[in-house]
């Protein structure tokens, strides 16, 4: 099915050549666009994705510019300003926050991980939009000026406006067989890509933009693919190709902290939303229970507001400090003072984490327990965060807090281990053993098969077998 928008590659900012706006008037900005980002959530979520207008205000905004380099008409401003950008806006649409988020803030990792040539052919003038899926899907096969890509990457966060996808895949050039092939991360130009009319079926997140992008022999040159690397743990002491071109620690910090944050962000603006949704209920709604007085009067009700309040805000001063402490890293390590570590983004990690956990605990504990059923009619702005947030909490990153709270303890104790092999993208056979090794998959030859498969005659998965 075609893609029922315009390609985004035609929309530049007309204002790229001018300063770059301060930290307060980004956020400014975003805290300005919260009006109509409420009044818009239902078609948002109708259209899986928020609309041209919006997107639009985005880009006079400036913000998909917060991390592409000033060299290239971007803003380069610090993690701190970029995760309260993303919270004033999840506090109007937690979608929409998401689908931006996701498709503005890899411009980091591009401006960060490759060369300068590369660099001025993706950012061009600085209309520029990543989006990043970690997952490795597909192949690429040299060819005699770059790569021949093919596969389907799949939550494609921020598709829908995006410029460039960034992904993960298997070389297939005959130098190895079955799982073992050489990983690769790249950027394909949208111009190799289309996006997939396949989301916005789930709980919530409805409309965030999370379609899959398909790739059918598209082209990419060398100078778009690096080997050997994981996006989501990335060696960079001593700095990067980035903060070395840029003159710029921003571009010499490593990953896994820094998504993490972008999840905490979302999460807490959403909270947020919710509780200026609660607040309403207060000053419009009686007491459910005699004596029946305005919300607003009740104690309980008061004092249920405040713990909110507190909460919330302790949720964002940690997210906020964590992300300071990313800068002070990144500094430190390119100055070369002391390497930005894997213990140190696996403790930053987890700090970000801890303040999800409390937004979290404030919209199902507080905000949906006490607003009353109303509230959790289809539509009901409380009932929509409700749902988006439980997808948030339901992602990934919360998933793997209980591994990585395991490996700072570890780091922390001085019992490190060698960094796993489906971090390092270097083995992916020996994560499938692993795999085997635990009862999960069995092996024969280079297939590896669920428990009790059977296997067709080619010595692959049935169909049937491998989608359950």
């Amino acid at each position: 099915m075609p893609e029922a928008r315009p390609e985004a590659t035609t929309l530049v900012m007309a204002a790229a050549s001018e300063p770059p706006p301060s930290a307060a008037t980004l956020i400014a900005r975003a805290a300005a666009l919260r009006p109509l980002l409420v009044e818009q959530q239902a078609e948002t979520e109708a259209r899986t994705y928020y609309s041209e207008s919006t997107h639009q205000a985005f880009l006079d905004a400036g913000f998909y510019r917060m991390f592409v380099p000033r060299r290239f008409g971007g803003y380069e401003v610090d993690l701190p300003t970029f995760y309260q950008v993303i919270m004033e806006i999840a506090r109007g649409c937690p979608s929409t926050a998401w689908c931006l988020c996701l498709g503005s803030g890899h411009s980091l990792q591009v401006g960060a991980w490759f060369g300068e040539r590369a660099q001025a052919e993706l950012f061009g003038d600085g209309d520029f939009r990543c989006v990043a899926v970690g997952a490795p899907a597909g192949s690429a096969r040299p060819t005699a000026d770059g790569w021949e890509l093919s596969g389907t990457w799949s939550y494609g966060s921020g598709a829908p406006y995006a410029t460039h996808l960034m992904g993960h895949t298997f070389a297939d050039d005959g130098t190895a067989n079955g799982a073992s092939r050489r990983s690769l991360l790249f950027i394909a130009p949208r111009s190799e890509w289309r996006m997939l009319d396949d989301w916005g079926d789930t709980l919530g997140l409805r409309g965030s933009g999370s379609q899959s992008i398909e790739i059918d022999r598209g082209r990419i040159p060398d100078d778009f693919v690096l080997e050997g690397i994981s996006m989501v743990d990335v060696d960079v002491s001593g700095g990067t190709p980035g903060s070395r071109l840029h003159g710029n620690p921003l571009y010499g910090g490593r990953t896994t902290s820094f998504f993490q944050g972008e999840l905490s962000a979302i999460m807490i603006g959403a909270v947020r939303g919710a509780i200026d949704a609660y607040q309403e209920l207060l000053m419009t709604r009686a007491t459910p229970l005699p004596p029946i007085v305005p919300r607003r009067s009740d104690p309980e009700y008061q004092r249920w507001l405040g713990s909110a309040l507190a909460r919330v805000e302790t949720a964002e001063a940690a997210l906020v400090r964590m992300a300071q402490r990313y800068m002070e890293l990144c500094r430190r390590n390119v100055e070369g003072a002391e390497p930005f570590s894997r213990k140190d983004d696996l403790l930053l990690g987890a700090v970000g984490r801890e303040a999800m956990t409390l937004a979290w605990d404030v919209m199902h504990g507080i905000v949906f327990r006490t607003a009353g059923t109303s509230a959790a009619r289809s539509g009901h702005r409380i009932e929509r965060v409700f749902r988006d947030m439980a997808m948030g909490w339901g992602h990934l990153a919360s998933v793997m807090g209980d591994w990585a709270l395991r490996e700072l303890g570890r780091e922390h104790l001085g019992e490190t281990l060698a960094t796993p092999p489906h971090l390092r993208g270097d083995s992916t056979g020996a994560v499938l053993d692993e795999l085997c090794n635990a009862g999960f998959l069995e092996r024969t030859g280079d297939v590896w098969r669920l428990p009790g498969a059977a296997v067709d005659p080619g010595g692959q998965v049935p169909a049937e077998t491998a989608e359950s």
